[in-house]
Order: C-alpha cells, then structure tokens, then sequence
C-alpha cells in the first residue's frame, strides 16, 4: 500500500530544500489556524478566509503553480497532499517567506510518491487514502485522469488546470469560455479531459490560463525578456510587434483555484483566468524593463519566414494575437486579479531573477542570427 510521508523541513534557505519524512499512518486532519489580519498587506499576499477542512490531493505541487496553490490551501486549515515522483523536493522556502512562515507550511504537507501514468498504482493508492477534492495541476491528457476519477467514487470535486490554447484560432476576439476548441491543437489533451469530465459523474471545475508568469515561472515568459535586458542586448520581436497578448500572475491563478472550491457557482464550469489587461509584444518588452529597472529597450523586428532556427524558439509567445475575457470568473466568482502587468513583473523581478535565480541559462543564439542578417542588411 502507498505511504503518505510527512515532510519534516530541515534548516530553511532560500534554496530549494530536500526533506527529511517520517512514517504516517492513517489520515489526520489538520485543525484550521487563526492568523491575524494584518493592518498591510502587499500585493498577491497570501490572504485567506475560513471554510471546513477537506482532504486535498494535488497532482504535482513542486514547481510553479502549486508552490503558490499549497501555500493557500494549508493556511485555510486543508489536509493537502502532493503527488509527484519524488524527483524534487515537495518544498522550498519562498523569497520573502518568513521562517516560520515555511515551517508551519512544510510541517503540515504531505507526499505521495508516484508516476500518475501507472494506473493500477494511481487507483490502488487514492482508493486506500481517499481525497475529498483533487487539484489536477499537471495533467495533459484524459487518460491519465480516468484512473483517478476511478479511485475517488465519492469525490466531491475535480479542479481541472485546462489552458486558453485549447481555443480554436479566431478573427473574432476575446476568446470566450463557450467559443470552439481546437482538436488539432497541441493542448488537445486537455480539451479531451474536459470532454471526460463532461461525460462522468462527478463534480468538475476546469481553469484555463493564458500566458502564466511569475517566481519561479519555469517557462520562459518574463525570463526571455529579463536575460536580453540584462544583457544590454537588443529584443528581436517578431513582425510589427504589434500582436496581442495577455499574461496572469501565477498568485491571482492561485487564489482563483482557491476561489472555486466547494463553490455551487463553480460546479461544471470552465472559467478564462488572466491578467485584467491585453499588452503587445513591443509592449511587454518595454513593461519587462520598467519592471526590472533597466533602459527603454531597443527593439529589432523581423520576419520569421526569412530565418531557419532549426528546433530552437526563438521567441517564447504564438507570433499572434491571443487573448480571453475573464469576465465570466469576475461575474461568477468574485474573483478580480490584484496585479497589474508592470506590477507582477516587478514582483517576479525582484522575487525571482532579480536575486540571480532563474530556470533556464540565456541562450542568445537565435538573435544573433537575427542580428547578423539585420547589420548585413543595413551595410
């Protein structure tokens, strides 16, 4: 039978932590913790209101949007427990979180190591546990979903992370919640698992994110951006730069997973969840350098079509517009997001590659190509 292991935190860092565990033994139930209202908070602080106790399973946790999602769902007084192969540390002290902050979280999280695509593992061990609600943050495809739904016949609700890709290529925008899918997109996965969420018996919330950024962000986004200002590098953009986009704070994402638990408005819905605003490419390079205090940068444009980049990407968003209306979760929900653009960079900045973390190393192969081709034409 699986194990859930207590994580015991070691001496905490601002480095991501391994933990030391120990035996548990049947399931506990975490009584719910009073915090003080504090007379100031900053943005995207980790505020909470009470509701009664759930056992919650997420389906990952580790590395960006569950980090935020955890934090939230044990100050509320959640039993949470993380499912994830145990190939990384199940927590880390954030930037800004107080010692004691972490150590009244990791006390309280509890792992359940596994590989989610061995099924009969995944159902013998969520049967034997038994979870009242599942967070599904890294699921990509329907089948590794069925086996859970299988586990957990009782389950009073599956909160689904979808994506805006799902959305099937349009003149005509927003994307909105109801607007038809792409099956041939790559994201078709996930369009297949609400489809399966659909079809059974049970108590669904599906959140579809557009362009996700913040700490810890492990692709690409604002990092793309802040490796080149850094560098006083010139920001290839591709084509007039115009193209439209929208980006959400992995914090108001969190507190909108948060929002929809247990919520009769959030039964059997989809719900568009990003930033407030739309922001051009030229745009968000110039918000990226506001937001990390660097000089207006210059930007080059060029036309993909004349380049061979091979299997490297060079530029980190769909070269098109791509945006939705979050207007249903505001109406539905309550919900509202807290940062402004310039404001969530900046709190990504200063949390995250300001202080010389980041997830990849720059690689600045593809503009110099760009750059090359550019003096050739200009000489």
């Amino acid at each position: 039978m699986a194990r859930l292991v207590a994580i015991q935190p070691k001496q905490p860092s601002f480095s991501a932590l391994p933990s030391s565990h120990s035996d548990f033994n049947g399931a506990r139930l975490i009584s719910s913790i009073q915090y003080k209202r504090r007379p100031c908070q900053p943005k995207g602080a980790l505020r909470v209101t009470a509701s009664s106790t759930k056992k919650i399973l997420i389906m990952g946790g580790t590395r960006f949007i569950g980090v935020f999602l955890s934090r939230l769902l044990v100050k509320q007084g959640h039993q949470v427990t993380l499912f994830t192969r145990g190939k990384a540390p199940i927590s880390q002290q954030l930037p800004g979180e107080s010692d004691q902050d972490y150590a009244d979280f990791s006390s309280q999280l509890l792992h359940l190591k596994g590989d989610r695509m061995d099924f009969d593992f995944v159902k013998s061990s969520l049967s034997a546990e038994g979870f009242d609600v599942v967070y599904d943050i890294n699921g990509r495809e329907a089948a590794e979903v069925a086996p859970i739904l299988d586990a957990l016949p009782n389950l009073e609700q599956y909160i689904y992370c979808s994506s805006a890709g799902v959305y099937l290529k349009t003149d005509y925008l927003p994307h909105f919640e109801a607007d038809a899918g792409d099956p041939k997109s790559r994201h078709k996965g996930k369009l297949e698992t609400e489809s399966l969420l659909v079809s059974r018996d049970v108590n669904w919330t599906s959140l579809r994110p557009v362009y996700i950024y913040g700490p810890l962000n492990y692709n690409p986004v604002e990092e793309w951006f802040f490796h080149r200002l850094k560098a006083g590098r010139p920001i290839p953009i591709p084509n007039s730069g115009l193209q439209i986009t929208q980006l959400g704070h992995v914090k108001d994402l969190a507190k909108a997973f948060v929002q929809v638990l247990g919520n009769e408005k959030a039964s059997k819905q989809v719900f568009n969840i990003s930033g407030e605003k739309y922001v051009t490419f030229d745009g968000l390079a110039r918000a990226c350098a506001k937001a990390g205090g660097f000089p207006e940068p210059e930007i080059v444009h060029y036309n993909p079509k004349e380049f061979d980049f091979g299997k490297k990407k060079a530029f980190p968003f769909r070269d098109q517009h791509f945006f939705t209306s979050i207007e249903k979760a505001k109406a539905l929900l309550g919900w509202k997001p807290e940062f402004d653009l310039v404001e969530g960079l900046t709190d990504s900045y200063n949390l995250d590659f300001g202080r010389g973390t980041f997830r990849k190393a720059a690689d600045f192969s593809t503009d110099d190509l760009i750059l090359e081709k550019k003096l050739v034409l200009q000489s």
